[in-house]
């Protein structure tokens, strides 16, 4: 099988190397030259390791896209529109996307699949899956046991591209129809990263980043269930998994962020730190969105909201969490 992946960074060229340990073909494509040039001389961008002879890159997108129907999403969620707006215009035959990025777009509060449908042309369109789960690239990369899922309306598809990127060593993929809950779920967890990091930063310890994590998961099953996903989906590998493996690691991006957050780095600098993108930032802003537009209660996220776009401290949202109304657990 031939897959072109759009987007050259950690998870991107890691997953060129799963592709080819399972036989199939690829292309990357990134706009970086750099990252183009490690690729081709046959080294990791971003992590210390030798790439497999077979993998190839390049600049030029219209390379990519001529190399197959079959397109590996992995840019992040801010550029994807524009991405697929390239591609619309460049694509010729129906054409299968494959999205392995996280988040949601703030102010559209859209999915990436309907991101898709309303960039790609129906003629163009052959279907969409989500492959989404507990990922971190240094790990796979260095082919660790890794679960994913398979997510999408058309199960068949869904069968296939589990298919496509499992194999017998490190990689085992599950099949979900719950695209809905698939999505929001690993989009959601990367918010709730970003404030177990904050806790982190603060010093909080250990019993505060078990109850972020917890209460971090009934957040994300209001969101699943006001989306039209299942709550199911919510305990699955794509919510609590994920959550799980993000918001309790050195490895994520977004638990280091938070982490600076916490230890009162403005985000400015945290971007310049930062070579990889911080989705849950943006994350958390499209859910506060999403909370006033909606009146769901989503307190965690609302009060990282405040503490990094209105300059709340850190110590006085952790006091305006605490100081809400005791209730009972709400599951």
């Amino acid at each position: 099988m031939k897959l072109s992946i759009i987007g050259g960074g950690a998870w991107g060229t890691t997953l060129a190397q799963v592709l080819i340990d399972n036989g199939h073909q690829v292309i990357i494509y990134d706009i970086k030259e750099e990252n183009v040039d490690k690729i081709n001389h046959k080294k990791h961008p971003f992590f210390n390791t030798d790439l497999p002879e077979e993998v190839c890159a390049t600049t030029h997108i219209e390379k990519a896209i001529e190399f197959s129907n079959n397109y590996i999403l992995s840019v992040p969620t801010k550029v994807i529109r524009d991405v697929l707006k390239t591609l619309n215009q460049h694509i010729k035959k129906p054409s299968v996307f494959i999205n392995v990025s996280k988040g949601i777009e703030p102010g559209t509060l859209k999915r990436v699949s309907e991101i898709v449908d309303e960039e790609i042309e129906e003629s163009k369109f052959k279907g969409f899956v989500a492959l989404t789960g507990p990922s971190h690239a240094e790990e796979v990369i260095l082919r660790h046991l890794t679960l994913l899922v398979a997510a999408s309306t058309d199960e068949k598809l869904a069968k296939k591209i589990q298919k496509t990127f499992s194999n017998e060593t490190y990689l085992r993929v599950y099949t979900s129809t719950d695209l809905i809950g698939s999505e929001v779920g690993g989009a959601v967890k990367n918010a709730i990263a970003v404030i177990s990091g904050a806790c982190t930063g603060l010093g909080l310890g250990e019993n505060a980043r078990a109850a972020v994590i917890t209460r971090g998961i009934v957040e994300i099953v209001r969101v699943v269930e006001l989306m039209g996903g299942k709550k199911e989906t919510a305990f699955g590998l794509t919510g609590i998994g994920d959550l799980i493996v993000t918001a309790s690691s050195e490895h994520s991006r977004n638990f280091t962020a938070g982490k600076k957050i916490g230890l009162g780095i403005p985000l400015e600098e945290v971007y310049k730190e930062q070579k990889q993108t911080i989705e849950g930032v943006r994350t958390i802003e499209a859910m506060h969105g999403l909370s006033n537009k909606y009146n769901v209660d989503l307190p965690m996220i609302n009060t990282a909201y405040d503490i990094i776009f209105n300059d709340l401290p850190v110590a006085k949202g952790l006091e305006k969490l605490l100081s809400r109304d005791l209730k009972s657990e709400d599951f």
